[in-house]
């Protein structure tokens, strides 16, 4: 009887030691493997170990408005490209969630709209929406997120465990021409704050007018009265002020202002895909020359151009809407043409609709080509003026770098190009404390206003 004991005791033995062998390849697997973007293990372990100890920033994540409802709470492994759990996942210290408003032309029935007085009010509740996410996802888990006021607080958030938010705001548009808007907006804990999106507004010029708005290129000539005014009261409350998607006037006009650093907090060097929402080499050496950091984003079209199929579909659409065939990469990621000021509500609707549904398909871009952004943009500016974003939840997202949970994935790429541990530390947030360390100590206090 003892033979098939022996025997049984063997199978069950073997049977443990597979099942063990199992469970062990798949941690690997989940650990090193799962979603590594094809790099070699070796770089995946110490891209591992460096993002445990290194102070990460994300500079431009857009909070949904959807965020923390049934089925996006910011504690679950949701639809959305950042939450708390996915940002713990990729081992991310923190980013800064943006307050952002702009005209909703696609709200109502008979969409799109231009724009009316009335839009601006709906754009002030849309920051105040977001800022209640925000706040109120800090006071639901206090445990594992906190706001940021100061780079200390960074630190110490970092220290603790904690996801660290630093609050930015996107676009002037929902203020108006109240300047008093950002005395507020400094007290509630904005620490950056960026005068433009897609359209001019009172403050200042666009890199993207647009002519459904009514919009011409540099119909402000730069900054606006307004627009030069905000630029001391930011220095003065301390608040960063960021020059992504402005025009390339208002840009220079900010760099002859401001005296602090300017940051571009979710932009890409204009050599790799030439329209005017990317940075020039020039506007580039302006950022750096304030002592400031351009922070590359993870924005598949503006790293690498449209493909000829993409653009070949764009141009049947244009000839079906009668518009010449494109003529430059700036009129293919939006409906930009002078002749759109014209147009009656539904045709642009129809045309805006096409077009972005053709840009949608381009395959998306990879870690590579956001690896060559970056080198570009050292090589231009040198790696203390360098920065990482990824704009996710607003079109931000790339092929290994698909949601703030793979955030390793970034890490590995640089060290698969031979940055050392210490320049990826400086890329990876080191930069930016600097800046805004800087920014703070320049505050001066300011009057009630």
């Amino acid at each position: 009887m003892t033979k098939p004991r022996v025997k049984k005791a063997l199978v069950i033995g073997l049977l443990l030691a597979l099942a063990a062998a199992i469970g062990g390849g798949f941690l690997i697997w989940e650990t090193f493997y799962k979603g590594n973007a094809g790099y070699p293990l070796k770089v995946i372990k110490q891209a591992d170990a460096l993002q445990d100890r290194i102070l990460s920033f994300d500079s431009h994540i857009t909070v949904p408005l959807e965020f923390g409802t049934a089925g996006n709470e910011a504690d679950k492994d949701g639809p959305g490209q950042f939450d708390l759990v996915k940002a713990a996942k990729g081992r991310l210290s923190g980013a800064a969630l943006t307050v952002f408003g702009w005209p909703e032309i696609w709200n109502g029935p008979n969409a799109p709209h231009r724009p009316t007085a009335g839009f601006v009010e709906a754009a002030r509740n849309e920051q105040q929406a977001r800022y209640t996410i925000i706040t109120g996802m800090v006071r639901d888990f206090p445990e594992r997120v906190g706001i940021a006021y100061t780079p200390d607080d960074f630190r110490r958030l970092h220290g603790e465990g904690k996801f660290a938010v630093f609050i930015s705001m996107l676009n002037a548009y929902p203020l108006g021409n109240d300047l008093n808007q950002l005395d507020l907006w400094a007290a509630r804990g904005m620490r950056m704050f960026g005068f433009s999106y897609v359209g001019n507004n009172d403050w200042a010029d666009s890199s993207r007018p647009l002519p459904f708005f009514n919009d011409t290129p540099d119909a402000l000539n730069g900054l606006s009265d307004t627009g030069k005014q905000a630029v001391q009261r930011l220095n003065d409350l301390g608040v960063i002020i960021d020059v992504s998607q402005m025009s390339s006037k208002a840009l220079e006009q900010v760099s002859q202002l401001s005296r602090t650093p300017m940051v571009a907090s979710h932009s890409a060097p204009r050599a790799l895909v030439d329209i005017p929402r990317n940075l020039s080499d020039k506007e580039m050496q302006l950022i750096k020359d304030s002592g400031g950091v351009v922070q590359i984003v993870g924005f598949p079209t503006y790293l690498r151009p449209l493909s000829q199929p993409s653009q070949d579909k764009l141009n049947s659409l244009r000839s079906q809407f009668d518009l010449q065939p494109l003529r430059s990469l700036e009129m293919a990621l939006m409906p930009g043409d002078a002749i759109i000021t014209v147009w009656p509500e539904q045709r642009f609707g129809e045309y805006a609709s096409g077009l972005y549904g053709i840009v949608e398909e381009e395959p998306k871009a990879t870690l590579k080509d956001y690896g060559d952004a970056i080198d570009y943009a050292v090589k231009k500016i040198g790696i203390d003026h360098v920065g990482i974003s990824s704009d996710f939840n607003d079109g931000g997202g790339l092929e290994g770098w698909k949601d703030v949970s793979q955030t390793r994935n970034v890490t590995a790429e640089l060290l698969q190009r031979g940055y050392s541990e210490a320049d990826i530390a400086k890329l990876w947030g080191g930069n930016f404390l600097r800046v805004w360390d800087t920014v703070q100590k320049a505050a001066k206090p300011t009057p009630t206003h």
